[in-house]
């Protein structure tokens, strides 16, 4: 049943302190919400327009008009479904081949899509700094398509972590290699830094290996951090295949 105090809780979900407080978060939309049952999150419960068309399981699902569907979406325009999950519990994936490391990102959307991308090219892991957005943002769930399911996403001090890490150690920088000359090792971290500022000086002291990206036109001064990343893996796995 979707009584009112449940309706506060969940629309308070937008803010971590909130999520981290109930342990809980959103997942919005038919798709995905048929994709959580083979994953390691645990729905609570879903509240949805049609429950026929979504899974069923060990947790309550609750048909719902628009109208209540709206008062939990986070969703300009909300679609079908909402389902009310646990947060994951964190594990670091050790010895991988290639982690995309984040300094500082802080655009939902540019999280989600980096989440995507790494699904697509079967990248399992992603380590971000401990300010970078949170994995559990509303946006970041919606942008990243449902890939957060099936990519490790984990929060760490990257100082520790890079000193530590026996993988190369890869970032952009404007006077890096050229992209499309570079020799990638077998084992590595790609580092991409804050949309506006860049990763912070002393993560960039412990580059081991800088690369940069071409400009061919004139008409813009900078990529965004997200088709930055998909520029660069596309590179790299194009000499995988």
């Amino acid at each position: 049943m979707l009584t009112a105090h449940k309706i506060k809780v969940f629309q308070s979900l937008d803010k971590k302190k909130f999520r981290q407080k109930y342990n809980l978060f959103l997942v919005e939309g038919n798709k995905t919400i048929k994709e959580i049952p083979n994953s390691h999150f645990k729905i609570r419960e879903i509240f949805s327009l049609d429950p026929s068309e979504i899974p069923t399981g060990d947790f309550d699902t609750t048909k719902i008009t628009p109208k209540d569907l709206k008062k939990i979406s986070f969703l300009q325009h909300p679609k079908d479904s909402v389902a009310v999950c646990e947060l994951g519990e964190e594990k670091f994936l050790a010895n991988l081949p290639i982690q995309i490391v984040l300094d500082g990102i802080q655009d939902p959307g540019n999280l989600g899509t980096i989440i995507r991308l790494a699904d697509w090219f079967g990248i399992p892991q992603i380590i971000c700094s401990e300010d970078t957005v949170d994995l559990y943002n509303p946006k970041v769930i919606q942008a990243s398509m449902g890939s957060f399911l099936r990519v490790n996403v984990v929060y760490r001090d990257l100082v520790e972590y890079l000193t530590h890490s026996d993988a190369a150690k890869i970032g952009t920088d404007m006077d890096g290699e050229n992209l499309y000359h570079h020799k990638f090792p077998e084992k590595f971290n790609l580092i991409l830094g804050n949309e506006g500022n860049g990763m912070r000086p002393e993560t960039e002291r412990l580059l081991t290996e800088k690369i940069t990206i071409p400009r061919f036109g004139k008409s813009t001064e900078s990529l965004n951090v997200s088709m930055a990343t998909g520029i660069i893996l596309g590179q790299i796995f194009s000499h995988k295949g």
